[in-house]
């Protein structure tokens, strides 16, 4: 599970719009000062993004809480938005030049071009038709794990002597 911390803006239905500070890792890294990454994530830092996550510990506005995605969604997610635009790119560019073959073009690289932002445009469309799918999904939504100033009970441990 991935968590991340917040503060509830508002509260509507079963739903909560909870306002998180963007981080970077660059804080962390030793290169940061000389880094042109590490510039840009200054510049951004201090912003605010707002989520739409599950309310299932019922917070309120102005509470802290401590949100969770899992690990899968994230992935699922990532590889849809990122590798099937990609994948279908490359596979109808190789259509094109297989189209290309079969009717002897000596130039081919225009058709080849058009059949892959075909494919481009065909993978974002698919992932569309996913996020659209997947929006009231409850594995796919942020879920609010607990309220900040409670603890997690995984952290209490019983020593016995």
């Amino acid at each position: 599970m991935i968590e991340e911390t917040g503060r509830v803006i508002s509260c509507e239905g079963g739903y909560a719009w909870i306002e998180t500070e963007r981080k970077s890792a660059c804080s962390s890294c030793s290169a940061n000062k000389g880094c042109g990454t590490g510039v840009i994530s200054k510049v951004y830092s201090g912003r605010f993004s707002r989520i739409k996550a599950l309310n299932s510990v019922n917070a309120a506005a102005g509470d802290r809480v401590v949100l969770g995605l899992a690990e899968d969604a994230l992935v699922r997610g990532s590889l849809a938005v990122y590798g099937l635009p990609l994948l279908t790119l490359l596979l109808m560019a190789l259509l094109g030049s297989a189209v290309a073959d079969e009717v002897g073009m000596q130039q081919a690289d225009g058709l080849i071009a058009i059949f892959g932002l075909t494919g481009l445009l065909l993978g974002f469309y698919v992932v569309r038709l996913f996020s659209r799918k997947i929006a009231y999904d409850s594995r796919y939504q942020p879920v609010i794990l607990r309220r900040c100033d409670e603890l997690p009970t995984e952290t209490f441990v019983t020593i016995q002597r």
